[in-house]
């Protein structure tokens, strides 16, 4: 799922490094960090960031509990012309806990509040 924001790719880069952007990603309570790093948001779920690429793309495991599967979780950045980001998130390797339209619910709302954060 993808969304162009009207802001460069360095506002949008710069929102996501908030708090406010790393829980629209991962959960409330939940911290971005560096490439090896865990994550823990205050609903339970959890992971580790796989990659992290400034103003191009974070990509993470997401798991719904430390009893789960983790599915892996690419957030890419890409320029849409001058003043404008395309982001957009593919989640992959879904475990049966975590339902596709749950997935596309979440991802967009999580595109929602980063547009908006960015405005």
């Amino acid at each position: 799922m993808s969304r162009t924001v009207k802001q460069p790719v360095k506002v949008v880069w710069d929102v996501l490094m908030t708090d406010d952007g790393a829980e629209a990603l991962l959960g409330p309570g939940a911290k971005l960090g560096a490439k090896g790093q865990s994550w823990h948001s205050h609903s339970g779920r959890e992971g580790v960031i796989r990659s992290f690429h400034p103003l191009e793309q974070i990509r993470f495991s997401y798991r719904s509990n430390a009893a789960t599967t983790p599915s892996l979780v690419a957030v890419n950045l890409k320029p849409a012309g001058d003043e404008a980001t395309e982001i957009e998130i593919q989640h992959s390797n879904l475990g049966p806990d975590i339902e596709r339209t749950w997935a596309l619910d979440r991802w967009s709302a999580a595109l929602e509040r980063i547009e908006s954060d960015c405005l």
